[in-house]
């Protein structure tokens, strides 16, 4: 059986298979589960009425009766028409003769993405009027029968991709965007992408699918979650924000090895990259380090990689916090380009200009600059590599200093140095952002350097265990969250300076998105209440069953979770996660589709000891 266009592409993409680094460790269940899971085609007109999809008919299918079932995309002259289904487009003519008069009103009738039954032959199309640009058109079908399965109204946007369409609109009908090859190809390959990380984690590596709770209790710290009310007076569920406590409890429990496509939730209000519900690759492995969980989740990306991307190239970059804060500014840099920051503190320690002498006298004072190549287009007045440079800073500069900041800058003629100065995290933080408004500008103007066809992987390691708290810098709270374990370096400076303490926190990061995080648990009950209790401030009652379990026997543990929709935002190119995701909430957390979330009648609110209060318009004035 002939298997169709991008569809035979992403499958054959998505099994091909790998040289593995570790050989592992399996029983008989294992290898029979991955002999019986042979690579083979799938079956699409299996269990259906139809005989074959629309997409994969070719010149082999000649003389062929066949029966299609799908959409009128497009209808000419009432004697022809596309008829498109999930896999592709294939051309239907309308017969024109007397005895065929009432197939003909079908197919002339039926308004344009309605559905319809058709059966007939498969023949070659006349001489001239192929269409190499259709994966079927050296072919056509003539048509015997036809049935109109369901008529279409009229609709408020075409189903075609170069249609201009508001996402609010796309919202709103989105079982009619959904049928656009885009979104197709999206959800097809997200599948594929998590049946193949299903397979190597629990066929290959003995990885357990474990299902957790989505009712739970409210925990401390990190993002904000959503309530659910119970029937018992003033008490509530919390949604999680992530299966974080359970996946630890499975390894007190000895499962060892634990994955999960998890739903997660989280209260974010208006965040335009965020979704309040949203999906995870979850894992945790007891007797496991920082180095194994990141040579896992490398194997598992090469592994479930489609085929039309480059490979992936493993082992991952890997770099400190500290190092990608100098570097670049943020701890999440895309690294497929340059424009890296610059420490030029030396070449200002006797410099005249004020405010560059202010901010060296000071501590953790820095002056940092980036080279912004041909800049001179989009940044006329700062610092031109030209001899005659255009900027106010330009006369307070030395001879001797402007060639040893042209050395260390390796700047160019036409291109453009930007200089801050000050405490060193604000100074690499506001380089950063200038980094990436810079790249955007010079894109703007067709210089390319954010390749799209490039994914550049980095490790991100060596965080601070913990961070000022922004509504009181004294007080501290978890970098990642509380569970995590403190780098055995720095033990000690829990007990004296907290603040400096490094964690066992690793990121991955994928052209400048965060794609996944994770951490080394702390598996010893003394330190973990410690850390909630003494540093945090925390009210220990709230995980009296979590720390109940780490006395006993909790072995060493880690984890991490990888965002589903924002890895395969990327590997798509797509705009937004919601391009990948089929039903999403709004930028605002709406569904425009059916108008959620919606009111309850106060009667259904009585079970649950809840009434709601209505600001009074003056209230309502007030809050404006």
């Amino acid at each position: 059986m002939y298997f169709p266009s991008w569809l035979s592409q992403l499958y054959r993409g998505l099994s091909r298979p790998i040289r593995r680094t570790t050989q592992p460790i399996w029983g008989s269940l294992y290898r029979s589960l991955l002999q019986s899971s042979q690579r083979r085609i799938p079956e699409f007109s299996s269990f259906v009425v139809r005989t074959n999809t629309c997409g994969e008919l070719r010149s082999s299918h000649l003389g062929q009766e066949v029966t299609l079932c799908g959409w009128i995309q497009y209808r000419r002259q009432n004697t022809f028409l596309v008829l498109r289904d999930f896999d592709g487009l294939v051309q239907v003519i309308i017969p024109q003769d007397e005895s065929a008069a009432s197939v003909k009103k079908i197919l002339c009738e039926a308004p344009v993405e309605s559905v319809v039954q058709v059966s007939g032959t498969v023949i070659s199309r006349p001489a001239g009027q192929e269409n190499p640009k259709m994966p079927t058109g050296e072919i056509e079908i003539k048509v015997k029968t036809a049935e109109l399965l369901n008529a279409c109204k009229k609709l408020p946007f075409e189903i075609k991709n170069f249609v201009k369409k508001t996402e609010a609109l796309r919202l709103q009908y989105r079982y009619l965007d959904l049928r656009s090859f885009q979104m197709q190809y999206n959800l097809r390959l997200r599948s594929q992408m998590v049946m193949k990380m299903r397979e190597y984690l629990c066929n290959l590596h003995g990885f357990v699918d474990i299902e957790t709770p989505t009712l739970f209790k409210r925990t401390p710290g990190g993002a904000k979650e959503f309530l659910v009310p119970s029937r018992e007076p003033g008490k509530f569920y919390s949604l999680p924000q992530s299966p974080q406590q359970f996946k630890q409890l499975l390894m007190v429990g000895g499962l060892d090895r634990y994955f999960q496509v998890a739903r997660c939730y989280r209260d974010e209000g208006s965040r335009p990259d965020r979704q309040p519900e949203f999906t995870q690759i979850d894992i945790e492995m007891s007797f496991v380090d920082q180095t194994g969980i990141q040579s896992l989740i490398e194997g598992l990306l090469q592994y479930s990689w489609p085929n039309d991307k480059d490979p992936v190239v493993v082992p991952f970059p890997t770099m400190t916090f500290a190092e990608v804060l100098a570097t670049y500014g943020t701890d999440k840099p895309d690294t497929r380009f340059g424009m890296k920051i610059i420490d030029i503190s030396d070449v200002f320690r006797n410099t005249e200009i004020g405010f560059l002498q202010d901010a060296l006298s000071k501590p953790h004072g820095t002056v940092k600059a980036i080279c912004i190549p041909e800049g001179a287009e989009i940044l006329p007045v700062f610092l031109n590599a030209n001899r005659n440079w255009n900027s106010p800073v330009a006369n307070f500069i030395m001879e001797s200093q402007r060639l040893e900041l042209i050395r260390l800058m390796e700047t160019q003629e036409e291109d453009v140095v930007l200089l801050t100065a000050g405490e060193h995290n604000k100074a690499c933080s506001l380089l950063g952002k200038l980094r990436l408004e810079c790249a955007d500008l010079l894109e703007t103007r067709g210089v390319v350097l954010r390749d799209p066809t490039l994914f550049s992987f980095l490790w991100v390691v060596d965080f601070p265990l913990f961070l000022p708290k922004e509504e009181n810098p004294r007080e501290l709270e978890s970098a990642h969250h509380p569970f995590t374990a403190p780098h055995p370096s720095d033990i000690h400076l829990l007990y004296t300076e907290p603040k400096k303490a490094r964690s066992q926190h690793y990121d991955l990061v994928l052209n400048g998105n965060e794609i996944g995080g994770g951490s080394i648990r702390i598996h010893n009950a003394e330190l973990q209440r410690y850390i909630l209790a003494t540093l945090l401030k925390e009210d220990v009652k709230m995980l009296s069953h979590l720390l109940q379990a780490l006395d006993y026997g909790a072995p060493p543990h880690g984890g991490i979770a990888l965002g589903l929709d924002r890895l395969i935002c990327l590997v798509t190119g797509s705009p937004s996660i919601r391009d990948v995701i089929a039903f999403p909430k709004s930028f605002r957390g709406h569904d425009l589709m059916s108008n959620t979330p919606d009111s309850v009648p106060p009667e259904e609110l009585k079970p649950y000891h809840i009434r709601v209060s209505k600001p009074t318009d003056s209230k309502a004035e007030r809050a404006h």
